[in-house]
């Protein structure tokens, strides 16, 4: 007797990206777009992001288009050692998810997360 696909969450290969710094250029795109071309589903993608050195904006501006092309491909792209300017930079225009973090977020007001038996009603 053989057991049939386990319930759940399918797996998720993950492969690796070293950007080759120091900016995003043509030949990263295409290293991306054979890794998600030859890659199995679902894949993740993530990009070492630490020989980008001194990123600005024409970085941001390569790695949301590296988002993109992953997205399309219907494969998840994240960061991994993105130096603290191009986290800031991501922050900035809006492309924190990259960065593969929670977005700092104050909670809904007048929500609780758990009452005690001991909390006085306000």
């Amino acid at each position: 007797m053989s057991s049939g696909a386990r319930p759940g969450q399918p797996l998720v290969e993950i492969r690796r990206l070293v950007l080759s710094g120091p900016a995003v250029t043509v030949e990263d795109a295409d290293r991306l777009d054979a890794l998600c071309r030859d890659g199995p589903r679902p894949l993740w993608v993530v990009c070492a992001a630490g020989e980008l050195g001194d990123a600005g904006l024409a970085d941001v501006d390569g790695l949301a288009r590296l988002a993109l092309a992953a997205r399309r491909a219907g494969v998840r792209l994240s960061l991994a050692g993105a130096a603290p300017r191009l986290r800031a930079l991501l922050d900035l225009v809006g492309l924190v998810e990259l960065l593969g973090e929670p977005e700092h977020r104050e909670p809904p007001g007048g929500v609780q997360e758990g009452v005690q038996p001991d909390d006085l009603p306000p």
